[in-house]
């Protein structure tokens, strides 16, 4: 009866431990992050189309804002990938994100595109204190 018992117990431990570390491992777990921003892709179609893939590649769907870092995060984003004319270098993770930077997917994209984006996501989050974390919807 004893062995059972333990047996039980172990197999109840390990289930509640698994879901626990399933819960903490989910980006888009409710408790991961604070906001939740859906972006218009109707507005900004280029860059929509961007987080949208760069997030189906792996790249979290959750910006952890972090303003600070945010021109050493686009130098290591954009190293190596050359200017293009009439085209802007568009990244995901933003470089306002902890999570950007090296290793981020960068894309060309039109600077009409790219630039009113980055203003629509910028007024979006200006009230948001570095350490914020918000979730990327793409609409």
């Amino acid at each position: 009866m004893l062995k059972k018992r333990i047996t039980l117990f172990l197999a109840v431990l390990f289930l509640v431990s698994s879901m626990v570390i399933g819960f903490q491992t989910q980006s888009s777990d409710a408790a991961s992050y604070d906001y939740v921003l859906y972006f218009p892709s109707d507005r900004y179609p280029e860059t929509g189309a961007h987080i949208r893939d760069a997030i189906r590649a792996g790249h979290p769907d959750i910006c952890t804002i972090d303003r600070p870092g945010a021109d050493q995060r686009r130098k290591e984003s954009l190293a190596g990938i050359p200017t293009k004319e009439g085209y802007d270098r568009d990244e995901y993770p933003m470089a306002m994100c902890l999570e950007g930077g090296k290793g981020a997917s960068v894309r060309y994209i039109s600077p009409s595109d790219n630039r009113g984006a980055g203003a629509w996501v910028g007024n979006q989050v200006s009230s948001y204190p570095d350490g914020t974390k918000v979730r990327f919807v793409v609409q």
